[in-house]
């Protein structure tokens, strides 16, 4: 016996062609919503974890900042104390300069110069005075300049031929002077014989 179907096939097929695609299509957009929502998510994820670390390195980085203005306040009064202790250093090896200033004028000045008027403005020293000769004068330069650590850089500002009047009857020939020159401090002495080994070992 031969069996016909009679029953239009081909339009069932059809109608399940269509449900199996439209169900296709329906899992593949859930699958994609699953993944972009498993995708957003793992990126929220990183980008909480990147800012609480961001978070943490700002916090870290203003402590730094705290202690770098600690540090820099520190070295301030490192310096500022440093400072005090050169100046009280200096006054106490300073106490001793006129004494030093004085015995070397008295035995630096050779015999024919005469002192009037001496006057310190910090290190530098002016002297007036008056000599026999131009002579006397260059022998006192040469030894300010070479035969005492105390002075250094004498410099002689004006000379100048003059009469001086002993008696009324007595007037003689004398060389008015005007210098300067710069007194050395202990510790300047003390860094230049200090310096004067360490070049001479080179």
């Amino acid at each position: 016996m031969i069996l016909i179907n009679l029953l239009p096939h081909r339009e069932a097929a059809r109608k399940r062609r269509k449900q199996l695609f439209q169900t296709t299509m329906l899992l593949s957009f859930m699958a994609g919503l699953v993944i972009a929502g498993l995708i957003y998510t793992l990126l929220q994820n990183l980008i909480t974890a990147q800012q609480e670390k961001n978070s943490l390195l700002h916090a870290e980085i203003k402590v730094l900042e705290k202690q770098i203005g600690e540090i820099a306040g520190l070295e301030k009064e490192i310096t500022a104390l440093r400072a005090r202790q050169k100046a009280v250093e200096d006054l106490q090896s300073d106490r001793n300069l006129p004494v030093h200033l004085l015995h070397e004028l008295v035995v630096q000045l050779p015999d024919g110069v005469y002192v009037t008027s001496l006057k310190q403005e910090g290190q530098v020293v002016s002297m007036q005075g008056m000599a026999q000769s131009n002579e006397r004068v260059s022998e006192m330069l040469r030894n300010l300049s070479e035969n005492t650590p105390w002075f250094s850089k004498p410099e002689l500002t004006e000379i100048v031929a003059t009469n001086l009047a002993l008696t009324p009857r007595d007037q003689r020939r004398v060389a008015s002077f005007n210098l300067r020159f710069q007194l050395m401090r202990t510790s300047e002495l003390q860094a230049k014989d200090n310096a004067a080994p360490a070049a001479g070992g080179r």
